[in-house]
């Protein structure tokens, strides 16, 4: 697993995975984390790539490209 540095926003957001790249969070993976979990959300890093372009961050969407059940 990668090791992040919330401090390092830059070089985070070199090798972040999230196609949102205007997003204020994009690089900064502390604060992405904490505003999706206050929105029962997962942050697009998690989702595979075809999802995360959805920008469908829903738990439910998640599952579903995981499983591939609805």
């Amino acid at each position: 697993m990668r090791k992040v540095e919330c401090a390092n926003q830059k070089k985070n957001a070199a090798a972040c995975t999230c196609t949102y790249l205007s997003c204020e969070r994009h690089g900064i993976c502390c604060a992405c984390i904490a505003y999706h979990r206050a929105s029962d959300q997962l942050p697009g890093c998690l989702f595979p790539p075809e999802a995360e372009k959805t920008y469908d961050r829903s738990v439910r969407n998640f599952v579903r490209a995981m499983t591939g059940k609805t």
